[in-house]
């Protein structure tokens, strides 16, 4: 499948449909190739704005989709006709489901380890066949040279296909860049999902996600946390979006 992106402030995201998107991780991950898939919203490409290895992390990756309707959207702007919001939540569930047709195993990377068991009971409940090879909470805090190589091996001798990791953006988009070549895995950055999957943090109902709301469910569940955060990203993503857009015309 040729690769096609368009640059959303400066960073190119793929034109791509969900299913295209789990077709081409899962022909990687069944070659084992090492690869890095970046699902991208609004804070991903204000970050990469500002933060030079995160741009150049993003920048080369093997895939990034648009997660989120302001990405989404102006993909739409920019020519990629009838773009959708490709969610990382939703895009963990498609691939786990097929995963449990075709027998691949999957890792499960971050969070902590009551959110890791429940959500592997969840996904096991839902498909008993899925194969999960491993699941790893990782210390919050800079690991020793021996530690992440024990996380290298212990990945690579599961025999996983993907690896989906929630350490929180960017931490964990930097952690797959660092670690391209070295993962013989598909790395995809899911962020929240664990907690959504999981039942530790509630999801917003699908009216709110198919009207492009769920930032503002996340907003009022957690506001202490996420309100600069969303204050700050949402008003420099509208600005740089005008921006682009204007020195189309």
């Amino acid at each position: 499948m040729i690769r096609r992106t368009l640059p959303v402030l400066g960073s190119p995201i793929d034109c791509i449909d969900a299913p295209d998107a789990i077709q081409r991780i899962s022909t990687w991950a069944a070659a084992r190739e090492s690869r890095v898939v970046f699902i991208c919203n609004a804070h991903s490409v204000v970050t990469a704005q500002q933060d030079a290895a995160f741009r150049a992390a993003l920048a080369q990756a093997d895939l990034a989709t648009p997660d989120g309707w302001p990405v989404a959207w102006m993909l739409r702007r920019l020519g990629a006709r009838g773009q959708a919001r490709l969610s990382g939540p939703d895009l963990m569930l498609d691939y786990c489901e097929q995963a449990a047709r075709s027998g691949e195993s999957i890792f499960l990377l971050g969070s902590t380890p009551q959110t890791l068991q429940a959500l592997q009971g969840n996904l096991l409940q839902r498909w008993p066949a899925l194969r999960i090879a491993g699941a790893m909470s990782p210390p919050f805090r800079p690991l020793s040279t021996a530690e992440d190589e024990a996380i290298v091996q212990r990945i690579n001798a599961s025999g996983a296909g993907t690896v989906w990791v929630s350490l929180g953006c960017p931490k964990q988009e930097l952690w797959m860049a660092d670690h391209r070549g070295r993962v013989q895995a598909v790395m995809l950055g899911v962020g929240a999902a664990f907690d959504f999957h999981a039942g530790t943090v509630a999801r917003a109902p699908t009216w709110m996600r198919k009207n492009g709301l769920e930032w503002l469910h996340r907003l009022f569940s957690e506001p202490k946390r996420l309100w600069k955060r969303y204050l700050y990203t949402n008003s420099a993503f509208v600005m740089g979006a005008a921006r682009q857009l204007a020195s189309r015309k």
